[in-house]
C-alpha cells in the first residue's frame, strides 16, 4: 500500500512541480520578457487560495473522498491541459491576436490562462488537502511510525522533482520552443491523470476505512458517548442523545426554506467558521508557528537567485547550490523520522527549529561581512519611489542580440536569453570582482536550514494530521493554506517595497525574525503540551513521552 500511495504522490507531485515552474516563464515570454504577468499570476493565485481555502476545505469535508479526489484530480489536470492548449494557440499567432479588436483579444486571453491557471492551482490545493492530509492517516491507520515515514516519503518526492522537474522543462524550452514545452506538459499531465486516477481507485479499493466518512454531528457524538462510558452513563441518557439526533433531521427541511440571502451568506460563514475553528484547534500555535516561515526571502525563490547574480554567482553555481539544497531538504526528512522514534513528535518539532534557527544566523552575519551591499544611507524605498513619483525610465541593459532590454530593479537579468549581465552594469566595462565571503554565507545558511526547516515542516504536518477531528480536516488544512499563502505574498511584498539590492540585507534580518518569532510559537505550543504530559506513558516505538494526550486528539475516533 505504501509503494501504491508513493507512486500516486510522485505522479501528481510531478505534474504540479512542472506546471509551476512552467507557467511563470510562459507568462514571462509571452509579454515581452517583462514580470508583469507573471507578478498578476502570483497575486491572483495566493488571493485566491487566502480567501477560498476555508470553502475548498468545506467541500472536502462535507463529500465522499473519491469523489473529492476524483473531481480535483480531474479539473485539476483538465486545467493545465486547457491552458497549455491555449497558451500553444497564443504563441503561434501572437501577431495576429495582437492586430484584433486594438489588442484586447490578446488581453482577454491573457485573463483566460491566468484564470484557468489558478483554477487549476485550486484543484491541486484540493488534491493536496485531500490526499496528503486526510488520505494518508486513514491509510497509516492508528500506526504513527507509518505516518511518518509515509509523510517522509511524499517531502522526498516533493525535494526530488522539485529539481527534476524543472530542468526537464527548461531542457525542452531551450533546445525545442516555448510551444512545444505547452505540448509537452499538455501531454504529460493527460498521461499522469490517467495513471494517477488508476492509482486513486487502487488504494481506494484497498483501504476499505476510506470508504467511512464521519460528519460532525456524527463525530461530536461519538465523542460524547465515549466521555459519557467513561463515567457510567445511565441507559437513559443514551435514548435522549438518539431522540435528539432524530429532532435535528428536520433541520434541513427547515433550511430549504430559507431565500437567496442564506445561500449567498453561506460561503462567508464557512469562511468565519473556518478561521474560528482553525482559533480553536489545540495546535493552532503550531500550525502559525508553519505559516510564519513563509515570510522569508531565504529560500530559491527567483528573488534570491535575483540577488546572487547581482553578487556575480553564475548559472551553473546557482544550479549547484539548488541541488545542495535539495540534498538537504532530503536529510531533514531523514532526521525527522530518527527524532521522532527517539524524541517523540512534539521535541521533534523543538530540536528542527533550533536546528534551523542556528543555521540561519548565518545569513544574519552575512549582511554585515564584507561583499554586502548594504547601505542604510541608501532609503529602502528609494528605488519604488523613483519610479512613481519622479516619473524615470528604467534602465537597460544590452541583449546578446543588440536590443535593450530592462533591467528590474533586483538585478535580476533576463533568464530566456542567458543573459547574466547584473542591472545598472556596463558589459563592455570589467568591474572590480565582489567580495564572495557575504553571499556564501548567507547561501551556506540557507541550505544548512533546509534540514530543520523540512524535518519542521513534517513534524507540524503530522500534528495536524493527529489532532484534527476527522469531520475538520478539510477545512483546517484548508485555512492553514491559507495562512501560509498570506505569509507569503507579505513577503512577496516586502520585496516591492525594497526591491533595490542595498536593502536586501534589511530584507534577511527581518525574514530571520519572522522565522524566530515562528519558532517562538510553536515553542509556546511544546510549552503547554509537554507540561499536560509529564505522567503520560512512553510511546510502544520510542520510549519517548506520548503525544496522543494532546487535548483534542482525535487520532483514535476514527471509524
Amino acid at each position: 500500500m505504501l509503494n501504491i500511495y508513493a507512486k500516486l504522490s510522485e505522479a501528481r507531485v510531478k505534474g504540479d512541480r512542472m506546471w509551476h515552474f512552467a507557467v511563470s516563464v510562459f507568462l514571462v515570454e509571452l509579454y515581452g520578457n517583462s514580470l508583469l504577468l507573471t507578478a498578476v499570476y502570483g497575486l491572483v493565485v495566493a488571493g485566491s487560495v487566502l480567501l477560498l481555502g476555508a470553502i475548498i476545505g468545506d467541500w472536502v469535508d462535507k463529500n465522499s473522498r473519491l469523489k473529492v479526489a476524483q473531481t480535483s484530480l480531474v479539473v485539476q489536470n483538465a486545467s493545465v491541459i486547457l491552458c497549455g492548449i491555449i497558451l500553444m494557440i497564443i504563441f503561434l499567432f501572437k501577431t495576429q491576436l495582437l492586430t484584433l479588436y486594438h489588442g484586447w483579444l490578446l488581453t482577454m486571453c491573457y485573463i483566460l490562462v491566468i484564470t484557468i491557471a489558478n483554477i487549476a492551482n485550486l484543484a491541486s490545493t484540493a488534491t493536496a488537502i485531500t490526499i496528503q492530509r486526510d488520505w494518508i492517516v486513514v491509510v497509516a491507520g492508528e500506526d504513527r511510525s507509518k505516518l511518518a515515514d509515509m509523510n517522509a516519503t511524499i517531502r522526498r518526492i516533493d525535494q526530488l522533482t522539485n529539481i527534476l522537474a524543472p530542468m526537464a522543462v527548461g531542457q525542452i524550452m531551450t533546445f525545442g520552443s516555448p510551444m512545444i514545452g505547452c505540448g509537452f506538459i499538455s501531454g504529460w499531465n493527460l498521461m499522469s491523470m490517467c495513471v494517477e486516477y488508476l492509482l486513486l481507485w487502487k488504494v481506494y479499493q484497498k483501504t476499505p476505512t476510506l470508504a467511512l466518512k464521519c460528519s460532525k454531528v456524527e463525530e461530536s457524538e461519538l465523542k460524547q458517548l465515549n466521555v459519557k462510558k467513561e463515567n457510567d452513563m445511565k441507559p437513559a441518557e443514551g435514548v435522549q442523545l438518539i431522540v435528539e439526533k432524530d429532532v435535528t433531521g428536520f433541520e434541513p427541511q427547515q433550511e430549504k426554506e430559507v431565500g437567496c440571502a442564506a445561500r449567498i451568506a453561506e460561503p462567508f460563514i464557512t469562511f468565519r467558521d473556518g478561521w474560528v475553528a482553525y482559533y480553536n484547534q489545540p495546535v493552532f500555535l503550531a500550525g502559525m508557528g508553519l505559516a510564519f516561515l513563509y515570510m522569508t526571502v531565504l529560500g530559491f525563490d527567483c528573488i534570491t537567485t535575483g540577488y546572487a547574480y547581482t553578487q556575480g554567482l553564475s548559472g551553473s553555481v546557482l544550479s549547484l547550490l539548488m541541488g545542495a539544497s535539495a540534498i538537504t531538504g532530503i536529510m531533514g526528512t531523514v532526521a525527522f523520522t530518527w527524532l521522532r522514534r527517539k524524541c517523540g513528535l512534539i521535541r521533534t518539532g523543538l530540536i528542527s527549529g533550533i536546528a534551523q534557527f542556528s543555521c540561519l544566523v548565518l545569513c544574519a552575519i552575512s549582511v554585515f561581512m564584507p561583499g554586502s551591499p548594504l547601505d542604510l544611507t541608501v532609503s529602502p524605498f528609494a528605488d519604488i519611489s523613483a519610479r512613481l513619483f519622479e516619473n524615470e525610465p528604467l534602465p537597460t541593459i544590452a541583449s546578446p542580440g543588440g536590443e535593450p532590454e530592462v533591467a528590474f530593479a533586483t538585478g535580476m537579468p533576463n533568464l530566456l536569453n542567458g543573459s547574466a549581465t547584473p542591472a545598472n552594469t556596463d558589459p563592455e566595462m570589467s568591474p572590480e570582482p565582489v567580495p564572495l565571503i557575504s553571499v556564501s554565507l548567507l547561501f551556506a545558511g540557507v541550505i544548512a536550514a533546509r534540514v530543520g526547516l523540512w524535518s519542521f515542516d513534517l513534524t507540524v504536518t503530522q500534528l495536524l494530521q493527529e489532532n484534527v477531528a476527522e469531520s475538520e480536516r478539510g477545512i483546517i488544512n484548508g485555512v492553514q493554506n491559507s495562512m501560509n499563502y498570506l505569509l507569503d505574498l507579505l513577503h512577496f511584498i516586502m520585496v516591492i517595497l525594497a526591491p533595490n539590492p542595498e536593502a536586501f540585507g534589511l530584507l534577511v534580518l527581518i525574514s530571520v525574525s519572522f522565522v524566530a518569532m515562528g519558532h517562538i510559537m510553536y515553542f509556546r505550543f511544546a510549552q503547554k503540551s509537554l507540561g499536560k504530559q509529564l505522567f503520560a506513558c512512553c510511546t510502544p516505538d520510542s520510549g519517548a513521552v506520548s503525544d496522543s494526550s494532546l487535548p483534542g486528539f482525535y487520532f483514535r475516533y476514527r471509524p
